[in-house]
């Protein structure tokens, strides 16, 4: 196939090659955590936020952070064992993932960056920003956490 895949797509061709079970489906616009939490049918704890972190190197990870959580720089600066991280700018996010904020996933990231997931998401089903504006997916926590290998850590505080 010479065309490249776009959003969801990317993301649905990169889950069936880890043979990840997910559901993506198109959804309306929420303008608040609590909205999209209702408009799903889940609880605003359910939804994950795929964050972009940039190391001092250059480099990035993907942090999974679930609604009404946020990162907690030192937590996570001990998880991936540096002393330095930062949310780059949304332009820096979209080239380091190929996908814009809101909707970032690592599923079909165009580069394959370390995955930290917050310990609260284990064993959980979880929604997530699916590749693009307007849709979402369901998938396991612990599917999502073997396929990537990831890192499973204490990242995050109440927001």
């Amino acid at each position: 196939m010479s065309e490249v895949l776009q959003g969801h797509a990317r993301v649905s061709a990169d889950a069936a090659g880890r043979g990840l079970a997910v559901e993506i489906f198109a959804r309306p616009a929420a303008n608040s955590l609590a909205e999209a939490a209702s408009l799903m049918g889940v609880t605003p704890g359910d939804i994950v936020k795929s964050l972009v972190v940039k190391r001092s190197d250059n480099t990035f990870l993907f942090a999974l952070v679930p609604g009404g959580r946020s990162i907690s720089w030192p937590k996570l600066r001990h998880a991936v064992g540096v002393n330095k991280l930062q949310m780059p700018p949304a332009d820096i996010a979209l080239a380091a993932t190929g996908y814009e904020r809101g909707t970032i996933t690592p599923l079909g990231s165009t580069t394959a960056w370390p995955v930290f997931v917050d310990e609260s998401v284990v064993g959980r089903r979880v929604a997530m920003g699916a590749g693009e504006n307007g849709y979402s997916m369901f998938v396991e926590a612990d599917a999502l956490i073997a396929a990537f290998g990831a890192t499973v850590a204490d990242i995050s505080v109440p927001e």
